[in-house]
Protein backbone atom coordinates (compact mmCIF):
# COMPACT_ATOMS: atom_id res chain seq x y z
CA UNK A 1 0.00 0.00 0.00
CA UNK A 2 2.99 2.24 0.85
CA UNK A 3 4.42 1.70 -2.62
CA UNK A 4 1.41 2.55 -4.24
CA UNK A 5 0.83 6.01 -2.52
CA UNK A 6 4.55 6.92 -2.94
CA UNK A 7 3.87 5.95 -7.28
CA UNK A 8 0.75 8.29 -6.70
CA UNK A 9 2.60 10.81 -5.12
CA UNK A 10 5.64 10.51 -7.72
CA UNK A 11 2.81 10.80 -10.32
CA UNK A 12 1.18 14.26 -8.99
CA UNK A 13 4.98 15.82 -8.60
CA UNK A 14 5.42 14.63 -12.22
CA UNK A 15 1.80 16.07 -13.54
CA UNK A 16 3.13 19.29 -11.31
CA UNK A 17 6.23 19.21 -13.12
CA UNK A 18 4.97 18.99 -16.63
CA UNK A 19 2.53 21.26 -15.59
CA UNK A 20 4.86 24.15 -14.53
CA UNK A 21 7.01 23.61 -17.32
CA UNK A 22 4.57 24.24 -19.66
CA UNK A 23 3.31 27.50 -17.55
CA UNK A 24 7.29 28.70 -18.02
CA UNK A 25 7.26 27.95 -21.84
CA UNK A 26 4.06 29.48 -22.16
CA UNK A 27 5.31 32.48 -20.02
CA UNK A 28 8.36 33.06 -21.58
CA UNK A 29 6.12 33.00 -25.58
CA UNK A 30 4.31 36.36 -23.90
CA UNK A 31 6.53 38.64 -24.66
CA UNK A 32 7.37 37.43 -27.93
CA UNK A 33 3.10 37.27 -28.92
CA UNK A 34 2.86 40.49 -27.08
CA UNK A 35 5.08 41.87 -29.50
CA UNK A 36 3.67 40.43 -32.28
CA UNK A 37 0.13 41.63 -31.68
CA UNK A 38 1.71 45.44 -30.74
CA UNK A 39 3.58 45.12 -33.95
CA UNK A 40 0.17 44.11 -35.99
CA UNK A 41 -1.72 46.88 -33.99
CA UNK A 42 0.83 49.83 -35.04
CA UNK A 43 0.78 48.54 -38.73
CA UNK A 44 -3.00 48.30 -38.61
CA UNK A 45 -3.04 51.61 -37.11
CA UNK A 46 -1.00 52.94 -39.52
CA UNK A 47 -2.57 51.64 -42.84
CA UNK A 48 -5.63 53.31 -41.05
CA UNK A 49 -3.85 56.37 -41.11
CA UNK A 50 -2.57 56.68 -43.91
CA UNK A 51 -6.24 55.28 -45.71
CA UNK A 52 -7.67 58.09 -43.93
CA UNK A 53 -4.82 60.70 -45.27
CA UNK A 54 -5.42 59.48 -48.72
CA UNK A 55 -9.02 60.20 -48.49
CA UNK A 56 -8.15 63.44 -46.82
CA UNK A 57 -6.02 64.63 -49.68
CA UNK A 58 -8.65 63.34 -51.72
CA UNK A 59 -11.65 65.63 -50.59
CA UNK A 60 -8.75 68.22 -50.88
CA UNK A 61 -7.72 67.83 -54.09
CA UNK A 62 -11.81 67.94 -54.89
CA UNK A 63 -12.20 70.98 -53.25
CA UNK A 64 -9.57 72.52 -54.57
CA UNK A 65 -10.99 71.18 -58.55
CA UNK A 66 -14.47 72.08 -57.33
CA UNK A 67 -13.44 75.73 -56.53
CA UNK A 68 -11.40 76.04 -59.94
CA UNK A 69 -14.31 74.96 -61.55
CA UNK A 70 -16.80 77.70 -59.76
CA UNK A 71 -14.13 80.33 -60.67
CA UNK A 72 -13.46 79.65 -64.20
CA UNK A 73 -17.73 78.96 -64.14
CA UNK A 74 -18.15 82.76 -62.64
CA UNK A 75 -15.29 83.82 -65.21
CA UNK A 76 -17.75 82.64 -68.16
CA UNK A 77 -20.35 83.83 -66.59
CA UNK A 78 -19.13 87.37 -66.43
CA UNK A 79 -17.47 87.65 -69.70
CA UNK A 80 -21.11 86.33 -70.97
CA UNK A 81 -22.94 89.32 -68.93
CA UNK A 82 -20.74 91.54 -70.92
CA UNK A 83 -20.97 90.21 -73.84
CA UNK A 84 -24.42 90.34 -73.70
CA UNK A 85 -24.69 93.94 -72.45
CA UNK A 86 -22.76 94.99 -74.85
CA UNK A 87 -24.94 93.09 -77.87
CA UNK A 88 -28.35 94.36 -75.86
CA UNK A 89 -27.03 97.95 -76.02
CA UNK A 90 -26.09 96.91 -79.76
CA UNK A 91 -29.56 95.39 -80.36
CA UNK A 92 -31.12 98.72 -78.82
CA UNK A 93 -29.07 100.88 -81.06
CA UNK A 94 -30.63 99.06 -83.99
CA UNK A 95 -33.96 98.83 -83.21
CA UNK A 96 -33.83 102.69 -82.33
CA UNK A 97 -32.34 103.25 -85.53
CA UNK A 98 -34.73 101.00 -87.68
CA UNK A 99 -37.65 102.62 -85.78
CA UNK A 100 -36.28 106.41 -86.59
CA UNK A 101 -35.73 105.27 -89.99
CA UNK A 102 -32.13 105.49 -90.20
CA UNK A 103 -31.95 101.93 -91.20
Amino acid sequence: MEEQRIQEILDIEKNAQAIYEQAVKEAEQLPVQAEKDAQALIEKARAQAEEEAQQLIAKAKSAEDSAKITSDAEENIHRIETQAANNFHRAVSYVLARVVGKE
